[in-house]
């Protein structure tokens, strides 16, 4: 019996399924399972002390500085990074470009979990989390934060119907399955305008702070171009999904559809990115960019992050190699994240007089509930028909 087994035939079908080795994800998946552990033990840890010490014993929150990474990052970055769900049933459902229905389910299951999250994360960073329920009763609508509050609300309660109709087939439950098809289209219409107004309105809430947000950051279209940069980081995020999830599932990735959401994302990032320089033109403030600082650094390097691979995706060549593909989407992504981060941390220290450093509390929890979508998403696509649409 010969010894020598045959190598399979490498495929040149750029649709391929991407496998990692057996021996290599038996490993990788124990030690994953041993952070994720850690993580949660750590929150857990983290969760006694913002319970028992409450927020300033718990974090390095101030008077001066009282908005820091569990805003910053959980609130800010995971609303614009779930932005794609919106975005996708938009394009799918209203301009009926039918081919990118394959990844629809993905992209709002990604929306879903990242709302919850979100809502999750917040009952931390409120003062009296068991009152998060108040504006819903409580009206005060000359506030920006009640705005955002009931718009977050409504649009997850959305995003749990449009993601509804995956249970419900896993469940058989067809007479149900077909009621919610028949308000299908209102809830996509109820859905686009819910996270339009909500996206931009997360820039509105800096614009009561003038004087205390640094001028590379702060101006009067913030609303405008938090919008746009998330309708364009969504589009990066399904590849960011998309490619995680032919790895670790087996799926075939949708190559030509992603090649052409990259193609989209650079487009609308140059609008951003124009937008953007634009407006400091306009308020006469490029001239802070000749300053050594901190928040010029950091400005630069945000900048740096987003324009790079909006650049290189214009290329088709590059578009056409998948790892190219997801690495410039990571980039896009890492680019986001900074400019939320600039926004809400980086340009409020000067003003607040104060160095932010997160506690290790916060940081912990916000890592655990990181790591807890990832697993959320791991048990779903595995149990549920996520799928199903790119198998047909």
């Amino acid at each position: 019996m010969s010894a020598v087994r045959e190598m399979p035939e490498l495929s040149t079908n750029p649709a391929v399924q991407l496998q990692p080795h057996p021996a290599r994800m038996s490993a990788g998946s124990w030690f994953w399972r041993i952070v994720f552990v850690a993580l949660l033990l750590g929150a857990a840890a983290a969760t006694y002390l913002r319970v028992t010490e409450g927020l300033g014993g718990s974090t390095n929150l101030t008077d001066q500085f009282p908005w820091g990474i569990w805003v910053g990052f959980d609130v800010l970055c995971g609303v614009g990074l779930a932005a794609g769900g919106f975005t996708l049933v938009a394009t799918v459902h209203i301009f009926n470009i039918e081919r990118y229905k394959p990844i629809v389910r993905p992209a709002i299951l990604t929306a879903f979990l990242g709302y919850v999250l979100v809502v999750f994360a917040l009952m931390f960073d409120l003062g009296m989390p068991h009152r998060v329920w108040h504006p819903l009763i409580m009206w005060n609508p000359h506030s920006v934060m009640f705005e955002v509050g009931w718009c977050v609300t409504l649009y997850t309660t959305v995003l749990s119907l449009e993601f509804a109709p995956v249970v419900l087939e896993r469940f058989q439950m067809t007479r149900t399955l077909k009621l919610l098809k028949m308000i299908s289209v209102p809830l996509v219409i109820m859905g686009v305008i819910l996270s339009t107004l909500h996206q931009s309105s997360l820039g509105t809430l800096y614009l009561i702070v003038p004087t205390k947000l640094y001028p590379l950051w702060y101006t009067p279209l913030m609303p405008l171009q938090f919008f746009v940069s998330a309708i364009c980081i969504g589009l990066v995020m399904t590849i960011f999904e998309s490619w995680h999830s032919s790895r670790a599932f087996g799926h075939q990735l949708e190559y030509p559809l992603l090649n052409g959401m990259g193609r989209l994302a650079a487009v609308l990032m140059s609008v951003y990115l124009t937008i953007r320089f634009l407006d400091l033109l306009h308020r006469g403030v490029l001239p802070l960019l000749l300053i050594p600082r901190t928040e010029t650094y950091l400005f630069v390097v945000e900048i740096a992050l987003l324009a790079i691979p909006t650049v290189l995706l214009f290329s088709s060549k590059i578009r056409q190699v998948p790892v190219a593909l997801y690495a410039l989407s990571l980039t896009m992504i890492l680019g986001f994240i900074a400019n939320r981060l600039n926004v809400a941390i980086t340009g409020m220290q000067a003003s607040s007089g104060v160095f932010y450093l997160p506690k290790w509390s916060e940081a912990v929890v916000t890592a655990a509930i990181i790591a807890l979508g990832f697993a959320i998403f791991r048990f779903a696509a595995r149990n549920l028909p996520i799928f199903v649409d790119a198998e047909e």
